[in-house]
């Protein structure tokens, strides 16, 4: 069985796990918020996805704009903390932030904003190993925003081993190529996010895999275990402006593990899965929600949190089982996760819940009455459950949802 290392990437960060609560974040770039506000401290905060939450493709939901005007206070400070979690990966996080502040006329700082891959940085024991990238956008950037620094693309890849590559026709290599011989092993596989030429990156990452890092040379058994795995995004579909979903990075995983069984009859194994719903990518997201109220000089803690998302798959399901870790966490409980294998240590936190809110500007739609229960679009080493898969509120939009999370808190909205 494929083990999912989400969870035991706090296990493996330097130093001990609550390092990525209190300290390991403190990298964090934005620093403009100011203390003092004309409300309370608030005692609660948001997760909002992006995709289908805020935004449609490159255009802003109208929704979302009106409330974002609601939350900005007359200082133009947001009124609670908020955290962008998005599962999307194929932009810089300080470019993210400006594209937001744009879109919603609110001042969003980098460190406001969680990519799915943002979550790597706790993995410093790969930071400086030769690793395959693979996606689209500044994958180099990232990798290195991320404290990998020796990575090598596909295209690079390609380029060094131009006869791996043969899908397209029009790009097969015309001459006969010298092997390389100087070109170092690769060390590990960094995936991103979907990128473009699907054919040629699943076929380059299966070489790499299947070679043990050597695709210049090949092995005659493949190794087993691979190299070590990292992967972000699963979502197998997400919503832009057509009318229906688009394929997802999750998509590309699917077809990858496909590959890979039928090639060794093994299991592709993941070192780590994070974004949605890895409960990684929301205790990275909690420790970000309480320094953005440290630096606002909001003395009360965090105590609940409302994910608001349009994919029941990656955000409801997600949401729900943070809850389910936080509400363990206070009982003393040592949390079971899906997967990881081992104990950990558990994160200390002053947050109490994690309210789930699903919305209907993107990826769901509400079924018709007497539908059958819709097929499973998480991650294979992901346990189906249906309840995990249930919204604790169903609202039209993301004002609907800031709206019923403030009167719930009794907050003038």
């Amino acid at each position: 069985m494929a083990a999912l290392r989400w969870a035991a990437a706090l296990r493996w960060a330097p130093g001990p796990a609550a390092r990525a609560a209190a300290g390991l974040l403190g990298r964090c770039s934005g620093r403009s918020y100011s203390a003092g506000c004309a409300e309370s401290s608030p005692t609660f905060g948001f997760l909002l996805d992006i995709d289908g939450v805020l935004v449609r493709g490159h255009r802003v939901i109208p929704a979302a704009l009106e409330a974002f005007h609601r939350l900005v206070n007359p200082q133009g400070q947001l009124r609670v903390p908020v955290v962008f979690v998005t599962n999307a990966g194929n932009i810089l996080q300080h470019r993210k932030a400006q594209e937001l502040s744009a879109l919603l006329e609110c001042k969003v700082e980098p460190d406001q904003v969680i990519l799915s891959h943002s979550p790597m940085k706790l993995f410093s024991q790969y930071h400086d190993k030769r690793m395959l990238v693979s996606g689209q956008g500044p994958v180099v950037e990232n990798a290195r925003a991320l404290g990998f620094r020796n990575v090598v693309t596909v295209d690079e890849l390609r380029t060094a081993f131009p006869v791996l590559d043969m899908v397209d026709l029009e790009r097969r290599p015309t001459a006969t190529s010298v092997l390389r011989s100087d070109f170092p092993a690769i060390e590990g596989v960094l995936l991103l996010g979907e990128p473009v030429r699907w054919e040629t990156s699943l076929q380059l990452i299966t070489d790499v895999l299947l070679s043990n890092g050597n695709p210049g040379n090949g092995l005659v058994t493949a190794p087993y275990p691979h190299l070590p795995v990292l992967a972000s995004n699963m979502d197998l579909l997400w919503m832009a402006e057509a009318k229906m979903p688009r394929f997802g990075h999750g998509t590309f995983l699917l077809c990858l593990e496909a590959i890979y069984q039928k090639l060794t009859g093994k299991e592709l194994q993941y070192e780590a899965l994070m974004g949605k719903p890895s409960l990684l990518t929301y205790q990275y997201a909690e420790a970000l929600i309480r320094q953005q109220a440290e630096r606002r000089g909001w003395t009360a803690p965090i105590q609940r949190l409302y994910a608001v998302g349009d994919n029941p798959m990656s955000d409801v399901c997600g949401a729900n089982l943070f809850h389910q870790y936080l509400q363990m966490a206070e009982r003393g409980v040592r949390a079971e996760q899906q997967g990881a294998g081992g104990s950990q240590e558990q994160l200390r936190s002053t947050t109490r819940s994690c309210t789930s809110i699903l919305v209907c500007t993107g990826v769901y739609r509400p079924g018709e009455p007497g539908s059958k229960e819709p097929p499973f679009h998480g991650h294979r080493d992901f346990s189906f459950s249906p309840g995990l898969l249930q919204a604790s509120h169903v609202v039209e939009d993301v004002q609907e949802a800031m709206r019923l999370a403030f009167h719930e808190e009794g907050w003038p909205w």
